[in-house]
């Protein structure tokens, strides 16, 4: 089969597309064809060797994808060949085929493209998990998405709304600004600019920010905080500016704030049962039409490493997919 394969960390410019031995599925396992994959920021950090945990080389990154099951030894989970699922794993997903457990996927709903399925379940499962689990977000709160335009960011402003949240999208440009608000932001910002904070006052009536959904970090994430209503939560997911921010103890005393951290990768393992529940509801939205995710660009799995650089230069909007079988 063919896989995009890292055999030492390194810029996406010097990885490869390789032929690789189609993996073999054991009892209990389920081997999956691979229709899309999608591409997030933390496979590009995977990539390079810089994410907090590595892996092992060789391996085969990508962690999200679609697909439909080849085969299913011992029916495990009762999947059988031929089900369509979505799924995330640690890695091996920009491949033509992937084993996983059972655990890993979950049914897909009819009539949902894989493009769809394959940008859907990391951004959206964070956004409610943080929202939801985490924040507790409830009707009629102010809610601040910084990064709106990105993928985890317009998760954020989707299921917001879908929560019953006032939401304000911050992003650095007029078309990310735009696309949050196609995508039903309530307000937007640039944050950008240095007086944004006293825009954000005016724009809840000096309330400030009831939940902060952050994937930005840097001195954007202390700013924030600094805007943040009295009782409010900042949601820290990630530090896509590329900097983790230093916040002064003083801020949460004073406004009788949290930090709430947000860490997809460790949900399946400490909270199993609250992840199983977050995807029922998730599914539920999507298979009935409340939820319509957010699909960026798709690329052939040739043209892998240009999405990873469309990806990496913040230009995107949305996730990038890579769509490969027909």
């Amino acid at each position: 089969m063919k896989a995009v394969v890292v055999e030492r960390y390194a810029p996406i410019d010097q990885i490869d597309l390789k032929e690789v031995a189609s993996p073999r599925a054991e009892p209990g396992q389920l081997r999956i064809k691979i229709e899309a994959a999608g591409i997030g920021f933390v496979d590009g950090l995977k990539i390079e060797g810089r994410y907090q945990t590595k892996d092992p080389l060789p391996f085969i990154p990508g962690t999200e994808f679609a697909g439909v099951v080849a085969d299913a030894p011992g029916a495990p989970g009762g999947y059988q060949p031929g089900m369509r699922v979505m799924g995330m794993t640690r890695s091996g997903a920009l491949a033509e085929e992937i084993v996983v457990n059972p655990e890993a996927v979950h049914p897909l709903p009819d009539g949902v493209a894989p493009e769809v399925a394959a940008s859907f379940r990391a951004n959206y499962l964070t956004a409610l998990y943080a929202l939801s689990a985490r924040a507790s977000l409830v009707a009629g709160e102010q809610l601040l998405v910084l990064g709106a335009s990105g993928g985890t960011g317009i998760a954020a402003v989707q299921i917001g709304k879908l929560l019953g949240g006032r939401v304000i999208a911050a992003a650095s440009t007029p078309d990310k600004r735009e696309f949050a608000r196609a995508h039903g932001a309530n307000a937007v910002i640039d944050y950008t600019q240095a007086g944004w904070r006293d825009e954000f006052k005016a724009l809840t009536n000096g309330h400030g920010a009831d939940v902060i959904f952050d994937p930005v970090g840097g001195e954007v994430s202390v700013q924030a905080f600094r805007s943040i209503a009295w009782r409010g939560r900042h949601l820290v997911v990630g530090f896509a500016a590329g900097s983790i921010p230093a916040l002064p103890f003083n801020l949460p005393l004073l406004k009788g704030g949290a930090l709430l951290g947000v860490d997809l990768a460790q949900i399946p393992v400490r909270e199993p049962d609250v992840q199983k529940r977050l995807m029922s509801e998730l599914t539920g939205w999507l298979a009935d039409g409340r939820l319509k995710p957010v699909v960026g660009r798709v690329f052939a799995l040739e043209d892998f490493r240009e999405a990873f650089r469309t990806m990496q230069t913040r230009s995107a909007l949305g996730k990038m997919v890579v769509r490969l079988a027909r």
